[in-house]
């Protein structure tokens, strides 16, 4: 089991930008894919971005793609949100999740390929 915590959240205007950050602990970080996902008022939990634990493949929703970039440091245990060019549907709660899949059987953008999760962070954009 992975414990996750996430920060960088708050407030900005349309067009602002953002960095999330999520610290791992508990197991091998360097093992886990990576995600995020979000969750807006009144919708279902959504995929934005992942990260494999090797070689590194980066992948996006078609949403955010452009605009947001995942990155990861094994030896901080943490990975990243760069949201750039935030737009007010980008408002959401925000979780970091990670997954101990193979990469036969992960699912980067399917929320059941991941085990644990962290309590999220909030991100609200303003127009």
């Amino acid at each position: 089991q992975v414990q996750l915590v996430e920060s960088g959240g708050g407030l900005v205007q349309a067009g602002g930008s953002l960095r999330l950050s999520c610290v791992a602990s508990g197991r091998t970080f360097s093992a886990y894919n990576m995600g995020w996902f979000r969750q807006a008022p009144g919708k279902e939990r959504e995929f934005a971005a992942a990260i494999t634990w090797s070689p590194g493949s980066t992948y996006y929703a078609d949403s955010v793609k452009g605009r947001f970039t995942i990155s990861r440091d094994n030896a901080k245990n943490t990975v990243w949100l760069q949201m750039n060019n935030l737009k007010p549907e980008d408002t959401a709660v925000y979780f970091c999740a990670a997954s101990g899949r193979s990469v036969y059987s992960f699912r980067y953008n399917r929320a059941y390929s991941y085990d644990d999760w962290g309590q999220g962070t909030q991100v609200t954009v303003s127009s």
